[in-house]
Formats: C-alpha cells, sequence, structure tokens
C-alpha cells in the first residue's frame, strides 16, 4: 500500500471519529435538555447542526478524492465505501439530535411532565451504541462491532416498555397528553439513532471480513 494512502486512511478514520464524538454530544445534549427542560441547551444543539453537516461535506469529498487518486481495492475499498455510509448515518443522526433538542424546547414551554428515568438509560445505552460502533470502525474491531449489534434488542425493549408506560400515563392524565408524546417522540428518535448505530457496526463487520449481514443476511 502506497504510504500516501497509509496517510490519508488515517486522517479519514480520524475524520470520522471527530464527526462521530460531535453527533454523540449532541445527542447527550438533546436529552439533557428534555430531562433538565432547558430550551438553551435545546437550542445549541440545533445551531450546531451546521457544523455536523459542514463536517459530513468534507469527509464525503475526501472519500470521493482517495477514490479517484488511488482507486483502492480489496480492504482499502470496502473501508472507504463503509465511511462514505456511515458519514451519512452519523449526519442522519445529527439530524435526529436536533428533533429531540427541539420536542425539548416545547416542552420547557409547558406544565412540567414526568420524564421516566428509563429514557435517560435508554439514552446512556445508544449513546454507548455510538461510541462502540465508531471504536469498532478504527480498531477494526470485529467482536466489538457484533457486540454492538446484539446490543440493539436491549434499546426496542426500552422503546416497548416506555410505550406501554407512556400509553398509560396518557390514560391518567390526558391534559398532559401533547407532552407525553413529545417524550414518546424522543424516544422513537433515540431507537433510530441505535438502529443507525447498528448499521454502522454492520459496516465495520463488512470492511473487515466483506460480508454483508444486513437483513439476516450474508455475502
Amino acid at each position: 500500500m502506497p504510504a500516501h494512502l497509509i496517510r490519508e486512511l488515517d486522517r479519514l478514520r480520524r475524520r470520522l471519529l471527530s464527526l462521530g464524538t460531535r453527533v454523540e454530544a449532541a445527542i447527550a445534549k438533546s436529552v439533557m435538555a428534555m430531562v433538565r427542560r432547558d430550551g438553551r441547551l435545546a437550542e445549541e444543539v440545533v445551531e450546531a447542526d451546521e457544523e455536523i453537516d459542514r463536517m459530513e461535506v468534507e469527509v464525503e469529498e475526501e472519500c470521493l478524492k482517495l477514490l479517484a487518486l488511488y482507486q483502492p481495492v480489496a480492504g482499502d475499498l470496502r473501508f472507504i465505501v463503509a465511511a462514505l455510509k456511515i458519514n451519512n448515518d452519523l449526519e442522519r443522526m445529527g439530524d435526529l439530535a436536533v428533533n429531540i433538542a427541539k420536542g425539548a424546547a416545547r416542552l420547557a414551554a409547558r406544565e412540567r411532565v414526568e420524564v421516566p428515568a428509563d429514557l435517560g438509560a435508554m439514552a446512556a445505552k445508544t449513546r454507548s451504541m455510538v461510541k462502540r460502533s465508531l471504536d469498532a470502525l478504527v480498531n477494526a474491531d470485529l467482536a466489538l462491532a457484533q457486540k454492538v449489534c446484539a446490543d440493539d434488542d436491549e434499546v426496542d425493549a426500552f422503546r416497548h416498555s416506555l410505550r406501554a408506560r407512556m400509553q398509560a400515563a396518557i390514560a391518567d392524565a390526558p391534559e398532559q397528553s401533547e407532552s407525553i408524546l413529545t417524550l414518546f417522540m424522543a424516544v422513537g428518535h433515540l431507537e433510530r439513532i441505535a438502529d443507525i448505530a447498528t448499521n454502522i457496526a454492520e459496516d465495520v463487520i463488512y470492511t473487515v471480513e466483506g460480508k454483508i449481514i444486513r437483513h439476516g443476511g450474508s455475502v
């Protein structure tokens, strides 16, 4: 492998990790804004999304440049293709964090409603999946990627449990239904973020093993 390509691939890994770190922070802040009813913190998440979008474009341009200049093959080609997909996935996660933050801003302007403790636990698990999926990519860690895929079931279980509790809460306090539905939308956004983290982990498995495992299949 040319030395220039080695350096460029390392640079691409660092850029992806930097973008992922910003996305993780956006997720954490958006949930914190919801729990604390902090409209200002929610606004910070919305404002920071412009930087995430800018970084996403830069990473995409870097991937396309590497494909054009070096015409990589085998594992290097798989990594760059995976990086293109993961880059887009991270931008989508950032958008979902913005959606949670906007919901938090709406909650901050309404009468206080109880935020289930499990929402924080679900958010923590989701953030962990995001971080570990990126760690798996940077370190080509197949076992860690497989663990991220397995953890998606736990996030799904959180969603089902929270859905049942929020349905009961609406029945008990219909006057708070709008706020409770806003909370449940946040739950749905977190589940989607976890799904995307799982997609990233699946792309890591593809990068390392050359196997496509989406939809339960393998190639």
